[in-house]
Order: C-alpha cells, then sequence, then structure tokens
C-alpha cells in the first residue's frame, strides 16, 4: 500500500513539475516571439505562483478543519480544553492536600 501511495505522490509531483516547465517554457517562447515583455512575463509568474499559494492556503485550512471535524467526532478534546482540565483537577487535588483543621 505504501508503494502504491509513493508512486502516487511521484506521480503527482512529476506532473506539477512537468507543468512548471511548460509553463515557463511558454512564458519564454511569447518573451522570444515578442508577445510580451521580460517584465510582463515575470508578472504573469508572479500572478501564477500567487494564486497557487493562495489555493495551497485555502487547500491547507479545509483540510485542517476537516481533520478537526474527525478529532471531534472521535471524542478527542482539544489541547485548550485539556489545559482547562488540567488546570481544575490541580485545584481540586491542592483543595483536598489542605491539612483539616
Amino acid at each position: 500500500m505504501s508503494d502504491l501511495l509513493r508512486k502516487g505522490f511521484h506521480l503527482g509531483l512529476g506532473a506539477a513539475i512537468s507543468g512548471k516547465e511548460r509553463f515557463e517554457k511558454l512564458l519564454d517562447d511569447a518573451v522570444k516571439e515578442g508577445e510580451v515583455s521580460p517584465s510582463q512575463a515575470r508578472e504573469m509568474a508572479n500572478n501564477f505562483i500567487q494564486k497557487g499559494e493562495k489555493q495551497d492556503r485555502e487547500w491547507t485550512e479545509q483540510s485542517r478543519a476537516k481533520m478537526q471535524d474527525h478529532i471531534r467526532e472521535l471524542g478527542f478534546v482539544t489541547k485548550e480544553e485539556y489545559e482547562i482540565l488540567e488546570a481544575r483537577v490541580q485545584r481540586l487535588e491542592s483543595y483536598h492536600e489542605k491539612p483539616e483543621e
């Protein structure tokens, strides 16, 4: 199974690299043919990168939200909830450890 996942990852990575190389070649050819200036080509590349980064952030946030939903469904508590409960237990323990007068 891990071999299948590794091959899938490599396939996706290869497609991404190939797409990047094709995009760079397209821009280089457009500059050589005078269709766009070098600064326009850089701007196009930067816009492409920004869109990719934006999409990555959106996918990351969606993945994080789904993971948190799954964790909740499994009954796990958040770190904040754990810390609140831990403080409460410590207060109760210190209350019961006081010597009775």
